[in-house]
């Protein structure tokens, strides 16, 4: 006999606040402790920031074998043991004295961000919910989307409290004392059942225009995404913010995240998912605009942007393939759709620091048109039949 569900807000409310922690201890990390970390390493702060293309990288490799496991069985399982993963990654980042460990910290955490970030949950809400799921996945998204406004201010004030080694400790002990519990008691059992359960490995995914299209627009968002998440307080240092105003300034990136997704959830969801999507790639671009025209005095209207941005493309990401295709191996398509962003993300820490200390002008300027390429990838999407 199937257990009975918790409540709909219940289950929204125990994933996103899973996935406010999830994000503010991987992709925010280095944001706010990779300076801190590179001094007492005596390391270069470029290596250590760089380091979160390892984590992307075993994400890439790890995300699709992922999607398929949570289609067969459900995404319970791999969302408990992210919670494990995070922990000995955050762990072993605590506890680096040189180089070798720190990678091998990132290289963990990224194996734990491809079981654990938003694809889990999502097709979690979509097994539960199907084509219903929009609201749900918004629901997740605006808590999940607290983590990065908490990320940078709250991982800082630890790593001022504690030392960089004592924040990862703190937040690898939210994952065993908050996430994995929560986890545990809210989501339900046997949650697969949308792929079919032929033995043999499931039939490549057809890559049409439309596969092509979201391909192309969720690695452009992510690729920006990563390294904003990195960088963002260093180039608002750049246009001549202090350190402690950079760090606030690039909390309101959450806020604003969390603010368009309260839109999407209240009103914007009455709406096809790809007008809000259209208009999501052109706010990066109006931020970074103000920032050049205006100087440090606008630094707050890149950050709103970049969040509202984000945010919106966050839902998009959860929301497009199941408007596109339906819930037919939603996790695995999803995985194989975000393949190519996880790749553009691999170089993205890097390529963007070198950029920010070659010309802050660059830096915003190259991220402006590529979010115009994204723009352009919106149009002539529409519904297909599930392969």
């Amino acid at each position: 006999m199937a257990q009975p569900l918790p409540p709909r807000n219940v289950i929204i409310l125990a994933l996103g606040l899973g996935q406010t922690i999830a994000f503010a201890s991987s992709f925010y990390l280095l944001g706010a402790l990779g300076d801190d970390i590179a001094a007492d390493l005596a390391l270069a702060p470029t290596f250590v920031l760089g380091l979160m293309s390892v984590a992307l990288a075993a994400s890439a490799v790890a995300a699709p074998s992922a999607g398929r496991w949570i289609d067969r069985h459900g995404g319970k399982a791999p969302l408990l043991i992210s919670n494990l993963v995070f922990a000995v990654a955050l762990g072993l980042i605590g506890l680096a004295k040189g180089p070798v460990l720190l990678a091998l910290g990132m290289l963990v955490l990224g194996l734990a961000m491809a079981l654990g970030l938003y694809g889990t949950p999502f097709a979690i809400l979509v097994t539960l919910y199907g084509d219903q799921a929009r609201r749900a996945i918004t629901g997740v998204a605006l808590i999940g989307g607290l983590g990065s406004s908490l990320g940078f201010p709250v991982t800082h004030w630890l790593g001022q409290q504690l030392g960089w080694q004592g924040a990862c400790l703190a937040w690898a002990a939210a994952h065993i004392l908050i996430c994995l519990p929560l986890g545990a008691l809210v989501i339900p059992r046997d949650l697969g059942g949308h792929m079919s359960a032929n033995v043999g490995p499931p039939a490549p995914m057809v890559w049409n225009r439309a596969m092509i299209q979201l391909s192309v627009l969720f690695a452009g968002a992510w690729f920006i995404s990563t390294c904003m998440s990195t960088h963002l307080p260093r180039l608002l240092v750049a246009f001549g913010l202090s350190v402690t105003a950079a760090m606030s300034t690039a909390a309101l990136v959450g806020l604003a995240a969390v603010a368009i997704r309260a839109l999407e959830f209240a009103v914007l969801r009455r709406f096809p998912p790809l007008l809000a999507t259209r208009a999501a790639t052109l706010m990066h671009p109006l931020g970074a605009a103000a920032l050049l025209t205006f100087g440090k005095v606008a630094a707050p209207a890149m950050a709103l942007g970049q969040g509202a941005g984000n945010g919106m493309l966050t839902v998009a990401k959860g929301v497009l393939p199941l408007s596109i295709w339906g819930p037919e191996g939603y996790a695995y398509r999803s995985a194989v759709l975000g393949r190519p962003a996880q790749i553009a993300q691999i170089g993205g820490p890097a390529l963007y620091g070198l950029a920010i200390d070659r010309s802050p002008t660059l830096a915003l300027t190259g991220g402006a048109a590529l979010c115009l390429v994204m723009f352009a990838m919106t149009f002539g999407l529409n519904k297909e039949p599930s392969t």
